[in-house]
Order: C-alpha cells, then structure tokens, then sequence
C-alpha cells in the first residue's frame, strides 16, 4: 500500500515537474494549450516597447490597446508578419511573457513545445521559430505543421485512408491542405488572409474617400460588416477618421457591399489556391471531399460569406468549423498526447 502511495505521488510530481505545451503562434494571435488543463491563454501577438530605452511595457491584449494610439516614443510591435518572425528578439520576449503568464515559473523543468507553423516555411525560419522557443524556456521543440493540426483541431479524422481538405484561413497566411492517412497529400500556403484584408479594406476607403483610418478601424469593418458574397448581408456602419483633403476629422458610412469591393481580389486568390490543391489531388480522394466537403478554419471562416463564395467556386460542400479560430490550438493539445511520435 505504501509503495502504491509512493507511485501516485512520483506520478503527480512528474506532471507537476514537467508540462508539454502546444501553440498556435499566429499572425495576430498567440494561443496556448497547457496539457491536462487545455486552451490557458488566447491574446494577441502585440508587443508595446519604448523605443529610446527598448523597455518593454505590455505584452498581448494590454499591447493590442495601443495599437495605434500610442506617443512617439511608445512603439506598438507586431513581431509576425506572414506567419513567420519578422522580429526575432521581440517574439522571444512575447513568448517567454506568455509561457510566464501561464504558470511558467512554477515548473521545475523546462517545458516540451509544440509549435504550429506554415505549410511552406524556409529552414531558416522554421530555425528562427525553434530558437525562439528554445530562449523562451523550452526543453524540446516540435514542429507541425498548420493545416494538419487545424484538421484534427476541427475533428476531422485525418488518420484514415480517406480524404479530407481544410482551408485555415488566419491573420498573415491561408494554409490549405488534403489530408489522408495522418498526413497531408497535396498543399498550398499563401501570404493572403486577415492582414491583406484589413490592408485592402484601407487602401479601399483611402482611395474612394481620401480618408485615413487606422489598423483597427478597419478590422472592426471586416468584423461587422464585411462580407464576400453578394447574398450574403447588406449592413452598414459610420467609420471616422483624418480627412487627407482638410486634414480634419470626417466620420463618413462604408456599406457592406464597398468591403465585398474591396476584398474581392484577395479572396479570389484564396479560391485559386484551393482549386490548385485540388487539381493536384488524386481522383480517389477527391471523391472523397465531395461526400464530406471542405472544412474551414482560422478566423477568416468567420468572414461574412466566406463559406458559400468557396461553395459555388469549388463546387463542393463548404462548412465552417465549430469555433474555427480555436481548431490550431486544440489540434496541438491532442497532437501533444502523441509527442513522442512525432521529429523533433
């Protein structure tokens, strides 16, 4: 009995001494899976430093606040761009902040990480991801790749000898992907996705209105009335910003038939990369997509219409995910279950 005591204890020690963790290190947002205790921490992938002194000031949602609203001498950093560090120093900074947030500093051994990344990333920047996380306190680094673990994250059975194709749309890149027999067949991962469309949705009103809005002003556009499908909504909403003509402030009406104008070429060449994957697929597995449909994921499948515009382009069934911005992150806490299996 006692050395039966002594092993539960050694057992719950050994989980109290070292965690594996995964995450979704996105574009616009850093999502963390903690083994055992699930999605912990979800902020976005803003750092706000001062620039004579590079003191750091706020990591995350703190940091997103001041997104453009912050004096000269405070800088708002996004250190990913496209899906890949475009500031090594400072996601290492972002990263060891939110492993501490997340209960970092009361493991007495370094945690193994699962980092999800691109389809077709370079070897020099899946090196700069694995550094990063290595200097952020991580035992072991592994590497999977996006679109695999929004599949399983989504709760597609992707170990089958079948097809299955997602389409994760995130904040810098579309990563889509056929799966069969746990691994991906055929593959595409383009620079356009929920950055381009807040960058097009800007340049838009700046060349129809001559008004300069900000970052956030046009995501807040894209979130609440945008759409790519004319049938799908028609609202509007006042947005305010710098006159270029007077220079003063000027709030004027943008509908939602102006963003489905202003994102058509981005989202067309989503479309034309999904019709690539699909023209490379083998004709048994794209029998099966037919029957089962392609699955969308990352926070552009919440994009108004998304959905039916890929539908009638694809000529295949499109479903969004149930909570596609969470499909990476949880396929990454059950991906963590197998982490023995899988090259570091």
């Amino acid at each position: 009995m006692e050395r039966l005591r002594t092993n539960y204890w050694l057992g719950d020690l050994h989980l109290m001494l070292s965690k594996d963790i995964g995450i979704d290190l996105g574009t616009a947002n850093v999502s963390i899976h903690v083994k055992g205790r699930g999605i912990v921490l979800d902020e976005p992938s803003v750092v706000a430093i001062e620039s004579d002194t590079k003191r750091v000031l706020a990591v995350g949602e703190d940091a997103h606040r001041m997104v453009g609203r912050t004096p000269g001498n405070i800088v708002a950093i996004r250190p990913l761009r496209d899906g890949v560090i475009a500031d090594f120093e400072i996601t290492e900074i972002m990263l060891k902040a939110f492993i501490d947030r997340v209960d970092g500093r009361k493991w007495f051994s370094r945690p193994r990480i699962l980092i999800c990344a691109p389809t077709n990333i370079t070897s020099v920047e899946q090196k700069a991801i694995r550094e990063a996380a290595e200097r952020s306190g991580a035992k072991e680094v592994y590497l999977e790749e996006e679109p695999k673990a929004a599949a399983i994250g989504a709760g597609m059975d992707i170990f089958q000898p079948s097809g299955n194709m997602v389409v994760d749309i995130g904040g810098g890149t579309t990563d889509i992907a056929v799966l069969s027999m746990g691994d991906i067949v055929t593959a595409s991962s383009i620079k356009v996705a929920g950055d381009k469309f807040d960058d097009a949705i800007l340049r838009y009103i700046k060349n129809k209105y001559k008004l300069l809005i900000g970052e956030r002003t046009s995501e807040d556009i894209k979130i609440k009335i945008g759409t790519v499908y004319e049938a799908d909504r028609n609202e509007e909403i006042d947005i305010r910003g710098r006159d270029m003509v007077s220079g003063l402030p000027l709030t004027v009406t943008i509908r939602s038939g102006e963003v489905r104008e202003a994102l058509r070429d981005s989202v067309m060449q989503i479309v034309a990369s999904a019709k690539y994957v699909l023209e490379q697929t083998p004709p048994e597995l794209s029998a099966d997509i037919i029957d089962r449909g392609v699955i969308l994921t990352g926070g552009g499948a919440l994009l108004g219409g998304i959905d039916a515009l890929l539908a009638d382009e694809l000529k295949v069934p499109v479903l969004i995910a149930e909570n596609p911005m969470h499909c990476v992150v949880k396929g990454t806490g059950i991906l963590l279950d197998h982490l023995d299996k899988l090259k570091k």
